[in-house]
Parts: C-alpha cells; sequence; structure tokens
C-alpha cells in the first residue's frame, strides 16, 4: 500500500550572494492517513524547511513531496499550517478571522448559512465559540493558539501541519492546548505533522517521532515508533515503561548529536 504522504529523496538547499547551502539532504520518509508524526532535532536541522515543502510553501531542490501520490508544488487547502505566531488580524474578531479562511475554500460551494455553522463548529471543537466577537487583543495567548487551530481545521484540510504551536506558551496552557489537539486528532482522525523541540511533547502526542540530524545537510537520523495506547493520559504516562523507553531514546539520540557537534567545533 502506498503511503498517503510520501516524501520522496527530497534535497533542499537555498543560494544567497553566490554561496550555497544544502539544508536538507535525502530525506525519505512514508507518512499513513490519520497518522500523527512529530519531527524534532537541534536548531537548524531544517525541521521548519522540511515542513514549508510539504506545505508547498517552499519548493523542493530535488526528489517530490506527494499526497496521494499527486506531487506539491505550491500552497493549497489540504495542506493547512498552524504557525508558533498565531498570525492573527487584529482587526478582526474571533469569527471574523476564521472565517477568512472559510469563505476562501467554501465561498462558491456553500451558502452564508452552512458557512456559519461551519464556522462556530470549528470554534466550538477548540472551546472557542464563547469568544466569537472578541479580537486577538482581547483574548489569551492560549486562545489565539486555539482561533489559529480552528482557522486551519475549518479548511477540512487533509494534513494539518504544526510549526511548534505550542512554543510561546507557558507550561499550564501548552498542556491544555496538547491535550485540545489529541481530542481533535481522535475525534477527526486527520492525519497531523509537528515540529516540536520538547522530548515530552513528542512522546506524549505522537505515533512516530521523526529524529533529524544536525545541519547542514540535515537527514532522517532514526525514525521512533511510539506504541502507546489512546486515548493517553499525562499523569498516567508519567511512570509508564513505554513512555519512558520512547523519552529516553529520543533524549539519547539529540544527545549524542549534540556532543558530537560540540567536538567538532
Amino acid at each position: 500500500m502506498k503511503p498517503y504522504l510520501k516524501l520522496d529523496h527530497i534535497d533542499k538547499s537555498f543560494t544567497r550572494g553566490g554561496t550555497r547551502t544544502e539544508v536538507l539532504k535525502g530525506i525519505t520518509l512514508g507518512i499513513d492517513q490519520g497518522e500523527f508524526v512529530s519531527i524534532i532535532g537541534h536548531s537548524g536541522c531544517g525541521k521548519s524547511t522540511l515542513l514549508n515543502l510539504i506545505a508547498g510553501l517552499t519548493k523542493v531542490s530535488a526528489g517530490a513531496v506527494l499526497l496521494e501520490d499527486k506531487e506539491v508544488d505550491s500552497p493549497g487547502p489540504e495542506r493547512a499550517v498552524v504557525f508558533q505566531n498565531h498570525s492573527l488580524l487584529p482587526w478582526l474578531t474571533v469569527y471574523e478571522n476564521v472565517n477568512l479562511a472559510v469563505a476562501k475554500v467554501f465561498g462558491s460551494t456553500r451558502t452564508r448559512a452552512e458557512r456559519h455553522d461551519w464556522i462556530m463548529r470549528n470554534l466550538d471543537l477548540v472551546q472557542m465559540a464563547h469568544a466569537s466577537d472578541k479580537r486577538p487583543a482581547e483574548i489569551s495567548g492560549g486562545m489565539k493558539q486555539r482561533v489559529g487551530i480552528a482557522r486551519a481545521l475549518s479548511m477540512e484540510p487533509k494534513i494539518l501541519l504544526l510549526d511548534e504551536p505550542f512554543g510561546a506558551l507557558d507550561a499550564l496552557t501548552r498542556a491544555h492546548l496538547q491535550d485540545a489537539v489529541m481530542d481533535i486528532h481522535a475525534r477527526l482522525g486527520n492525519t497531523m505533522i509537528m515540529i516540536t523541540h520538547d522530548v515530552d511533547e513528542a512522546v506524549l502526542l505522537s505515533d512516530r517521532i521523526v529524529m533529524m540530524t544536525n545541519g547542514p545537510a540535515a537527514r532522517i537520523g532514526e525514525v521512533l515508533d511510539v506504541p502507546l495506547d489512546r486515548p493517553r493520559k499525562r499523569v498516567e504516562l508519567a511512570s509508564d515503561r513505554t513512555y519512558l523507553r520512547c523519552r529516553e531514546a529520543v533524549l539519547k539520540f539529540l544527545y549524542e548529536r549534540h556532543r558530537f557537534v560540540e567536538a567538532a567545533e
């Protein structure tokens, strides 16, 4: 069976001022429909570049990104991105920010009433329906990120791409949003790919963790299966042997890579 999303021998390099920098080299990975995959690695290993290639925001230098066996070479609503910065327009309400995406994708195929119901359904999914009339300045950072997730989901994407979506949040808000994302994934069964620096977050949320080597010319170093049953409860997992084993494997990989870099400097 062919993977739902395939990264097929991807290379990516950038040229500036006559200098060519190879960021990614030989990236090959298959992701199944409904899978939650985290990508982790040290700063500068090309994690966000890889996410941008999947989103179609950046073109590959070699190889191909294939979604349902069709090449990805430009942005599209079937691949929605949630960035660390919520990117909400400050002069629009929560409702209006989500409506931007809904009107763009469904403006010609759904009635105004259907679009309204769909907006409210997605706001309700992230527990933000009560704040639909508020502007971004009137809500917290965690609430803004919930709205960003609702806006992305409202496009009915085949793949939801999360670029360190909780990185700027405090620990408690981050934990609440992690739980919300797990709940959304359980309800919708959609495919999610997340960039993170947080080992515990990666193990808690993921079916597999893709560990990147250090750049330049970063590669996939290891791919770790996370065989934990769902739904997952963070308190119960704190002493779970499988959870601890997975956590140790990721930490060991990252530590060994970091030590290798220090030795080379």
